[in-house]
């Protein structure tokens, strides 16, 4: 398993392990991935595990994400906020980093290690916002900040 250890002053010990990363609003939009954030999420996928979880509302994630190293979860029930949050804890929620924007999030956000909430396209829900340990307004600076643990700390540093 591939491991990133970040020391954030006065913050937390980071030992991340698993990305987890919502899809519509997030990554894509309508459905269709983001062109911007390819070669992003490549490099994300190199260094972490990555898990994309969505309800797949437009069915499109499968043909959309194909060619990248990573897991898909596609919700079957019918909370998922709390299907969200469950799949972090299993995941181990000390080595998680989730992102992502809507009501349903907020509870993944608040189980993570560290969270950004991403305001994007669709905007991002209060109850998100709320539960994030950052903010970004593009997906591709959440990822680029992910991937730079020096942008992480001088962020989250206290």
């Amino acid at each position: 398993m591939k491991y990133k250890n970040i020391s954030i002053p006065n913050f937390k010990e980071l030992q991340l392990s698993h990305i987890v990363l919502d899809y519509n609003g997030t990554l894509a939009k309508d459905g269709i991935l983001k062109a911007e954030l390819k070669e992003s999420l490549y490099k994300l996928t190199a260094a972490f595990s990555v898990h994309v979880i969505t309800a797949d509302t437009f069915g499109s994630v499968q043909t959309q994400l194909e060619g990248f190293d990573l897991t898909i979860k596609v919700l079957s029930s019918d909370d998922h906020t709390k299907e969200k949050a469950a799949y972090i804890q299993e995941l181990g929620a000390e080595i998680c980093l989730a992102v992502g924007n809507g009501n349903n999030d907020a509870q993944m956000l608040k189980e993570a290690a560290i969270s950004i909430a991403l305001i994007g396209d669709e905007g991002c829900s209060t109850k998100a916002l709320m539960q994030s340990d950052i903010v970004c307004k593009e997906i591709v600076d959440a990822l680029e900040l992910i991937l730079n643990e020096k942008r992480l700390i001088a962020t989250l540093r206290q």
